[in-house]
């Protein structure tokens, strides 16, 4: 009886070990697969459009900024609409707003922006080819040197560009190079 039970054992032992270097044979020989090397790099990111387009937090600052998961910060196009805060403050469109014909543009300059109580406004698509031009027209007395507000209307054909810029122009009536001034916001044109 204990010679049975013990060439039980040896035989479920012996048959145990042979199932274990059958799997560990079988496995030999069998290492992982590397990835493929031929899987395209995910593009670089460049500017502050690619950054939101590719999933990044962004910060609510003005201007904004995007972060990407390696740290860059990328900070959104406003033009020089800062630079020119103590001068004109466009309140609509807004930088980098999306836009369609017919454009209402309205803000606040200093009288010193006017002449004649208006001033030149243009726009441009991405290639710099003027796609409209109006005034902008004070809505008060403009002889001031204080903010009086101002309005305008531009109709334009939609053009072959997606973005573009809208330039306001300080009335320059001398063309004085030192009184030469313009508000350059970027814009994004609907699409038709």
């Amino acid at each position: 009886m204990i010679k049975y039970k013990i060439r039980t054992v040896t035989w479920i032992v012996l048959l145990g070990l042979v199932g274990l270097s059958c799997s560990f044979i079988s496995g030999f020989g069998n290492t992982p697969t590397p990835p493929p090397t031929d899987t395209p790099e995910p593009p670089a990111i460049t500017n502050f459009d690619e950054c939101v387009q590719a999933g990044n937090p962004v910060m609510e600052s003005y201007p904004r900024q995007c972060r990407t998961q390696d740290g860059q910060t990328f900070t959104e196009d406003i033009g020089n609409a800062l630079e020119l805060m103590d001068f004109i403050r466009l309140d609509k469109p807004y930088p980098n707003q999306v836009i369609a014909s017919p454009l209402i543009i309205e803000g606040k300059a200093r009288g010193t922006w006017y002449f004649e109580a208006d001033f030149p406004i243009r726009l441009y698509n991405a290639n710099d080819e003027e796609i409209a031009v109006g005034f902008g027209t004070a809505q008060g007395e403009w002889m001031t040197e204080d903010f009086v507000s101002f309005s305008a209307e531009l109709e334009f054909d939609s053009p072959q560009t997606s973005t573009g810029t809208l330039v306001l122009e300080r009335d320059n009536p001398a063309d004085l190079p030192d009184q030469d001034q313009k508000l350059v916001v970027p814009v994004k044109f609907e699409e038709p």
